[in-house]
């Protein structure tokens, strides 16, 4: 399956070698924002929203209606639930006499503005480094591709507990703050990892140890910044948080398209250690980005609602805690785990959420050629680093043309109608590998280039229609109450099949006997891999027969409401 759809795959260059799939890992550092084509959806009545351990962009923009009743937990921890944003995310007005002035997607611009589309711009533009990895890998320590699939997949694992992120950033707070102190921590964690890759590292177990603790790093900032745009859209019109989510989405893809368009030339000019070392400044960025977040110390907002006397109101509005109780964080934390567990047990219990968060984790679980047709390209086609970063370019457009077409002509169809179709479109277009691997395109005058360019820009267009829709359901599935717990816990369900598909990809590599030089068994091998795409096909009547997303979240709300 296709992992070209956006840049934040793990192909590190190579073109789709497959039908389509999410790409791994989900993260926000794809051209494009989950809140982008949900935000137009009808929004759901006002609920309180129960205690969460992750956020989600997407419930944040087209649910503004879900968070009007104050927060349990930033009642509890002292958050920022009674403190205005910062900077004003209202879209600018033009009053009569007054001069009009400079705002970004409707925005006005602010320090604190400015550093929450720093942090997105990062995380896209840490795709730098991603062709510099694979190289690394093949070049310096000639480790063979099915031993490359394997350490590729250990190095995103990170992002499959991103949950767990969220619930310490809202739990545990670091000399008093719940996001300053993450984001300057994850800041730093990815420049020490960037920097030992360009420098001490000398062995394959070290590089993938750095890896991970740089993934761990852009993972962690990914849960920060999100919930700090979800407190700042709280209570706002959807058009404002929508403004919000925009700004987020475009400075990502700028991020993105950067980092695919320099990504090639670099390695070829100074080597993967040389882009290393560049890319180990931009996480620097995040650290600095978190000084011009607004955010009120946890014990001095206690104390502020303690002295206005609002204790008792406080009480009862957070579960029985007072928010003089953030001295004993350990009783908050046993408390709000509890709420946390029981919550997220009952909605995924449910048959409604189980049976399709099952074919998901199926639909990414199946394995991939993507390594193998890497080192084809490279060590037997001979293509260069710069045009493989051109290859990148290609994808990283293509998907905002996948976005697109999804979000102004197939939004409304039934999900279970898109994930067959672009399983059947994606399995045999995937199959045109075959045509270069072969060498019959130099049959029909076109060469090797110009023929993963087209191919390249036709399949990630396919690959990122068909990421919608697992978005889109994910998303729906999330009951009142749990959205953005549920919606985390569901993106690392996605990330962990993807894992499992890496993994089983590597085995296949092996057992076909394809490594650095010998590719005498690569088409069957894709042949495979491709084909297997169909094999979660049988199983989509787990999900609800020919409805659309919000026929799902409507039948999801009555499930819940009659548990």
């Amino acid at each position: 399956m296709s992992q070209a759809a956006c840049t934040t795959d793990q192909n590190f260059g190579n073109y789709a070698s497959g039908p389509c799939k999410v790409p791994f890992p989900v993260h926000s550092t794809c051209p494009f924002r989950p809140s982008l084509y949900l935000r137009n959806a009808k929004p759901r009545k006002s609920m309180r929203r129960a205690p969460s351990m992750s956020v989600s962009k997407s419930r944040s923009s087209s649910n503004p209606g879900a968070s009007a009743g104050k927060d349990d937990n930033d009642v509890a921890l002292g958050g920022r639930n009674d403190l205005r944003p910062a900077f004003d995310i209202s879209p600018q007005t033009k009053s009569k006499g007054s001069k009009s002035s400079f705002t970004v997607f409707g925005l006005q611009p602010s320090p604190e503005l400015l550093s929450i589309s720093m942090v997105y711009f990062v995380q896209g533009i840490l795709g730098l480094a991603r062709l510099a990895i694979s190289f690394f890998y093949k070049d310096e320590f000639q480790l063979d591709p099915a031993t490359v699939a394997m350490v590729t997949g250990l190095g995103a694992a990170p992002w499959v507990v991103k949950p767990v992120y969220g619930f310490l950033s809202d739990t545990v707070p670091i000399f008093g703050y719940r996001r300053r102190s993450y984001l300057i921590i994850c800041g730093l964690l990815g420049t020490v990892s960037w920097t030992a890759l360009a420098t001490i590292v000398k062995t394959p177990s070290m590089a993938v140890a750095m890896v991970v603790l740089g993934s761990l790093g852009t993972a962690c900032s990914d849960v920060v910044v999100d919930s700090i745009v979800v407190e700042r859209s709280r209570g706002e019109p959807q058009s404002t948080a929508g403004s919000l989510q925009s700004l987020c989405w475009a400075s990502s893809a700028v991020g993105g398209i950067v980092s695919a368009y320099f990504s090639g030339a670099l390695v070829d000019a100074y080597g993967p250690r040389g882009v290393f070392g560049l890319t180990a400044l931009f996480p620097l960025m995040v650290s600095l980005s978190a000084v011009f977040i607004s955010e009120q110390p946890v014990i001095s907002s206690a104390r502020h609602k303690r002295d206005s006397g609002s204790g008792e109101e406080d009480k009862a509005e957070s579960g029985g805690l007072l928010a003089t109780e953030v001295i004993a964080p350990s009783e908050v934390m046993k408390k709000r785990l509890a709420s946390q567990v029981n919550a997220l047990w009952g909605a995924i219990r449910q048959r409604s959420i189980f049976l399709p968060a099952v074919f998901v984790f199926l639909w990414q679980a199946t394995p991939s050629a993507d390594t193998a047709m890497f080192f084809f390209q490279t060590n037997h086609l001979h293509f260069s680093a710069e045009f493989l970063g051109r290859v990148r370019l290609v994808g990283s457009i293509a998907s905002l043309a996948g976005v697109g077409t999804y979000n102004y002509l197939l939004k409304d169809v039934a999900l279970t109608k898109m994930f067959f179709w672009t399983a059947v479109l994606g399995t045999s277009l995937g199959l045109t590998q075959l045509i270069l691997i072969t060498g019959i395109n130099q049959q029909w005058g076109l060469s090797n280039e110009l023929f993963v360019l087209g191919d390249s820009l036709v399949l990630t267009v396919l690959g990122q229609v068909s990421f919608m829709p697992v978005l889109v359901l994910a998303a729906r599935l999330c009951p009142e109450g749990v959205e953005a717990t549920l919606f985390a816990t569901l993106m690392s369900v996605l990330n962990g099949g993807a894992f499992a598909g890496s993994t089983l990809g590597a085995l296949l590599t092996t057992s076909f006997g394809v490594t650095s030089e010998d590719f005498t068994n690569l088409a069957p091998l894709v042949t495979v891999c491709t084909l297997s795409s169909l094999l979660p096909l049988p199983l989509l009547r787990m999900l609800p027969q020919g409805s659309t997303t919000e026929q799902i979240q409507s039948k999801n709300d009555q499930e819940s409401e009659s548990a």
